[in-house]
């Protein structure tokens, strides 16, 4: 009994760093809480949660996210070097581009948009110059 305790025990405290953050995923996260930060000095909430990857040149990132309709929603996005120009924007439920209120901060940006449907949107993070590296996205709202 306590052997099969003993390797459980390893086994999951291993899972556990198999799943820790890097240390570009949370200067990332440091620079995208950075930009919300203004955000909630106007009295927006943040979102609990985060979503870290990694930006390639030519590629985007999309992430899906559930919105409802009367609330403002701001989106931050903060990278790492080598990364030297983002853009976020915001798609509905069909893939058609949004027109968003824009923050951008070459390694970080933001996107502000405010739904009339509730329903699902996705959040595009593009990088525009620079090579790979590390991003996250936050989202606050009100």
């Amino acid at each position: 009994m306590k052997r099969a305790f003993a390797i459980a025990f390893f086994i999951l405290a291993g899972a556990g760093f198999a799943f820790a953050e890097t240390d570009a995923e949370i200067d990332a996260r440091r620079n995208a809480l950075d930009v919300a930060g203004a955000f909630t000095n106007d009295g927006f909430n943040l979102r609990d949660g985060h979503w870290c990857g990694t930006l390639k040149p030519a590629d985007r990132s999309l992430i899906a996210v559930n919105l409802f309709a009367g609330n403002q929603y701001w989106f931050s996005v903060g990278t790492t070097d080598p990364a030297k120009k983002i853009a976020v924007n915001v798609y509905d439920e069909s893939g058609r581009l949004l027109t968003v209120e824009h923050y951008d901060g070459g390694d970080r940006a933001a996107a502000g948009y405010s739904p009339s449907d509730s329903g699902q949107y996705f959040v595009s993070i593009d990088l525009l110059d620079g090579n790979a590296s590390s991003f996250c996205l936050i989202y606050s709202y009100k």
